[in-house]
């Protein structure tokens, strides 16, 4: 079934112009980064909850109703965003549009994984999670990029797609591509590490299918998303297991793969997790076109603004460290995070139901005051 044309493809370099990226996460989604707009504060507090948050305030299933329905999705994110404002009190939280983003968390971080054919989990108060289904041996060696206007999954994705350019008159949102190494391990697994020793061939192969299939994907829904007022010319490429390979590895293995895809793009955004960046700081400066990088507060972050001076830098503040620390430590790195790396974002993603709305607001209104001093 095609619900779209075949669109052409170009894999040559594009020279556009560089913009920088924010963090954004929409209600219940995971965190994703959209293009800035350029009125952004000094520093900039992006703020999400976990979907099980959602679903004891509002009793939304999250499970494959959420995924596949999109007007169930609609009702739900009215509903959340209607909560965001009545507990936040119309602070800024999580509402980035009037009309509400429909796809940003569509499928979670499994859409690469789906297109392969790889099952999605779900789960009614949690994101979905891909099956350990992984490829074996002969599996990988024989994998070619699979044709997406001829794939089952892609096109159920541009069913949905349709219906909220139909619904909405335009298509807000993004959809989580993930990262080459991220996908190839939801495909192989933890051999994926082995691999690399014993047959980096294989490696090779793998990162260049599943770097071609998000290549193919992201353009395919920009094309579908561009209107009379938006047109995307960026890419995210989430690096969430970087710090399971040494820097030499990344450079070997994974950097060949993200060059390439950041290249048929005018911005790349690098998603470091909330890992200490410092080893593969060297790598991540090659990427001429980078407007966005996030790292871990145990990273140089010093040294990063030097490295990263022209993309917006961004700040993954943990959850455990909103829940463990007093409101005196969170001010404290809060400082230390505006005087080593800003501007920059500060994202706290996944807060859960053990965190009360009382030390959320402390830490937006304690950051608003930063912003109100430095005006």
């Amino acid at each position: 079934m095609k619900y779209f044309d075949e669109p052409v493809y170009s894999y040559k370099t594009i020279n556009f112009r560089v913009e920088q990226l924010v963090s954004y996460i929409a209600p219940s989604a995971p965190a994703t980064r959209r293009p800035a707009v350029g009125d952004e504060p000094d520093v900039r507090l992006e703020i999400g909850f976990t979907p099980r948050w959602y679903r004891n305030k509002l009793g939304i299933d999250f499970g494959e109703k959420w995924h596949n329905n999109p007007e169930y999705r609609k009702q739900t994110v009215l509903a959340m965003r209607q909560e965001l404002k009545k507990r936040f009190h119309n602070r800024d939280v999580g509402i980035q549009s009037e009309k509400p983003d429909l796809l940003t968390g569509l499928y979670g971080a499994c859409t690469i994984a789906a297109i392969y054919e790889i099952p999605i989990i779900y789960s009614q108060n949690n994101w979905p999670t891909c099956a350990s289904k992984y490829l074996s041996d002969s599996e990988v060696d024989s994998l070619n990029p699979p044709d997406l206007m001829d794939n089952y999954f892609f096109q159920k994705l541009l069913e949905q797609v349709k219906w909220i350019h139909e619904d909405q008159g335009e298509i807000i949102g993004f959809i989580n591509w993930q990262g080459v190494l991220n996908n190839a391990c939801r495909l192989r697994g933890e051999q994926i590490f082995v691999d690399m020793f014993i047959n980096p061939e294989r490696v090779m192969h793998l990162l260049d299918c599943v770097s071609t299939t998000m290549i193919e994907g992201v353009k395919t829904l920009y094309m579908h998303q561009k209107g009379e007022n938006s047109e995307y010319k960026f890419v995210t490429i989430s690096n969430c297991l970087v710090n399971m390979i040494s820097p030499e590895q990344y450079r070997d293995f994974i950097m060949p793969f993200d060059l390439k895809i950041s290249k048929v793009f005018g911005t790349v955004g690098i998603h470091n997790c909330a890992w200490n960046a410092n080893p593969y700081m060297e790598y991540y400066s090659k990427f001429s076109n980078l407007g966005y990088i996030d790292m871990g507060i145990d990273s140089d972050l010093k040294k990063a603004k030097e490295f990263f001076s022209n993309a917006r830098r961004a700040l993954m503040y943990t959850p455990m460290d909103l829940y463990s620390k007093s409101t005196n430590e969170i001010e404290d790195d809060i400082k230390y995070i505006v005087n080593s790396f800003s501007p920059c974002d500060i994202i706290i993603a996944d807060i859960d139901e053990d965190i009360p709305d009382s030390k959320v607001c402390h830490v937006i209104d304690y950051v608003e005051k930063i912003n109100f001093r430095v005006k």
